[in-house]
């Protein structure tokens, strides 16, 4: 059956169609939120276990700690003291190794210089360009956009 049996006008037509399209795009909006809500709370559950994790870590790597000092102690008969104080050498060691790789990571963040290059010349550019009338139709001439 055809519009015109129907009844429908042409305007009808599209006043249903962009209703329809409307609701499609709320529908899609509202899916798209419920995602992102599940995507977060998945990401919160997963660093909420990771947290957990490293405190575990944490205390698991101190009382490793103990028990090679331990070990060292009851094994070469050194004063437990020299070898906590030896533990404590070789993680200060690797502490210090770790921060120079860091820094040297760290340096060659700021060679993004070709992206903000190109973004000022854009910028210089688009300072010079003039806006180009548009013509208006004649129904809206007198009417606030």
């Amino acid at each position: 059956m055809s519009a015109a049996e129907e009844g429908r006008s042409l305007g009808e037509l599209v006043a249903s169609a962009a209703e329809e399209l409307s609701g499609l795009v709320q529908d899609e909006i509202a899916l798209a939120k419920a995602q992102i809500k599940q995507d977060v709370q998945r990401a919160l559950w997963g660093i909420i276990a990771v947290a957990v994790g490293a405190v575990l870590a944490l205390f698991a790597l101190a009382l490793l700690s103990f028990a090679v000092a331990e070990g060292l102690h009851e094994w070469w008969g050194w004063p437990i003291g020299v070898t906590l104080a030896l533990v404590g050498g070789v993680y200060l060691a690797a502490t210090a190794g770790l921060v120079v790789f860091a820094v040297r990571k760290f340096g060659r963040l700021g060679s993004s210089g070709r992206a903000v290059r190109s973004a000022q010349s854009s910028a210089a550019v688009l300072t010079h360009v003039k806006p180009h009338p548009r013509a208006v139709p004649a129904d809206r001439a007198g009417s606030a956009p």
